[in-house]
């Protein structure tokens, strides 16, 4: 990939990143040995630091009992967008760091510029743990491999059947499946069905809605051949999706008209607040405990336009850590197909490993929160239909943010109407100097 000096500085400005990163000291430990300040065999109490649910309580748990010199403090930040605004502004500082930070795929791509403030995580026993797509992300320009993955986002559909009911919809999984088979069109097509029989919103949101549309286009914001920002105002392709899911969101009232994470989405679950979401594996889990004591929700084999990926993450190790050879192994260990399919059963967070694709437990595993669903049928089922990798280059993450800031005003806040808020996308992009 080829990105100018221009863009570099400007999406390290826009991660947060001080200009004077380079200068920064990494501590006695930058040469990725053992010097991190544990001997042998001693006693080490090692910092990680997760964002919303990675399924790792129980695992850390037991790495605790097999290891019982280690002491692992789980850091567990509220939503991707506050673990990396710390991991930003702390890897700037040069100090402050967990000794295994996650980092989401969407911002992965901003921080290869400075893999060489990340352990070279290389090693024999982890070849050909990762599928291809998955592993190439965490590769540096060089070659290091500067992150482990963890789990990947194969997307369903989560509906209320109650709520599908009272529409005179199917309410059957596979009857579901049947109806939403098609295209996004066909989607919101069905949900002006839903919409006109109950007057409930047929999804929770419309920049979720967007996420899982922008995620089947092969180039949303950059050009994979060079690496260079597509100028927004050039972009048609962006355009028409902004368009197209603001227009079935206010125009066709489709939209609950929620911020994903925000109270009022949380509180939305206990009540009516909508019949259907875009379900990638982990969103499973954060649905069962947000819609506790509620019953109705199922999960389709079946998602608009054939498939599609949201979410995946990984794990790094800072060189600023004090615990370097100690840390890197939690991370082996955490990311091994074993350890992977655990946190799926826990968690739904479903595996990138591809030794953890055909675990008997994992396809047989259902869920039954989601009346029984064979969730991990369903999510294999899901994987093997994503036929788009998207390229997600440096400036990805804030050109993405300049949409959703978009859609939230139109849909959220309703201070603009589509055509406005568009403008205001337009000038958010200029001002980050990207072209």
């Amino acid at each position: 990939m080829r990105t100018n000096s221009r863009t570099w500085a400007v999406v390290a400005g826009t991660a947060s990143l001080a200009l004077g990163l380079a200068a920064c000291g990494s501590g006695d430990a930058g040469d990725g040995d053992s010097s991190g300040g544990t001997a042998e065999g001693g006693d080490v109490t090692l910092t990680v630091a997760t964002f919303n649910e990675f399924g790792y309580d129980e695992l850390l748990e037991e790495y605790e009992s097999l290891n019982p010199n280690v002491t692992i403090e789980h850091k567990r930040a509220a939503t991707s967008d506050e673990a990396r605004d710390n991991l930003n502004t702390r890897l700037a500082a040069g100090s402050g760091l967990s000794d295994i930070e996650a980092v989401e795929m969407d911002w992965l791509p901003e921080l290869r510029q400075y893999a060489d403030r990340f352990v070279d995580l290389e090693d024999p026993e982890v070849e050909g743990r990762w599928f291809d797509w998955k592993e190439a992300p965490a590769r540096s320009e060089d070659g290091t491999l500067f992150a482990y993955g963890t789990d990947t986002g194969p997307e369903a559909v989560c509906y209320r059947s109650d709520l599908f009911a009272k529409a005179g919809l199917p309410t059957d999984r596979a009857e579901v499946a049947t109806l939403l088979e098609g295209d996004w069109d066909r989607y919101f097509e069905v949900g002006k069905q839903f919409h006109d029989a109950t007057g409930i919103p047929w999804y929770d949101s419309a920049a979720a809605t967007y996420q899982g549309m922008v995620n089947q286009l092969e180039s949303a914001y950059e050009d994979p051949e060079t690496g260079e920002p597509i100028p927004l105002e050039e972009n048609e392709q962006v355009k028409e999706l902004f368009e197209t899911v603001l227009t079935a969101s206010t125009t066709d009232d489709l939209s609950a008209h929620f911020q994903q994470w925000q109270p009022d989405w949380r509180e939305a679950f206990q009540s009516d607040g909508f019949a259907t979401m875009l379900c990638p594996g982990w969103m499973l889990g954060i649905i069962a405990g947000n819609a506790e004591g509620v019953e109705g929700w199922d999960v389709a084999d079946v998602f608009p336009g054939g498939g599609g990926n949201w979410g995946g993450s990984y794990l790094t190790v800072p060189e600023q850590g004090e615990n370097i050879e100690a840390a890197k192994a939690l991370a082996k260990w955490l990311t091994a197909p074993e350890q992977q399919v655990k946190a799926f059963l826990s968690k739904g967070t479903f595996p990138s490993q591809v030794d953890a694709q055909d675990d008997e437990e994992l396809l047989a595993s259902t869920h039954e929160f989601f009346n029984d669903a064979p969730w991990g049928e369903i999510l294999v089922n899901r994987a093997a239909a994503i036929d788009v990798t998207p390229f997600k280059g440096a400036a990805w993450f804030p050109i993405h943010q300049t949409i959703v800031d978009g859609m939230t005003r139109v849909d959220v806040a309703r201070t603009d109407d589509i055509d406005s808020s568009w403008e205001k996308s337009l000038q958010a992009y200029s001002e980050l100097g990207l072209s």
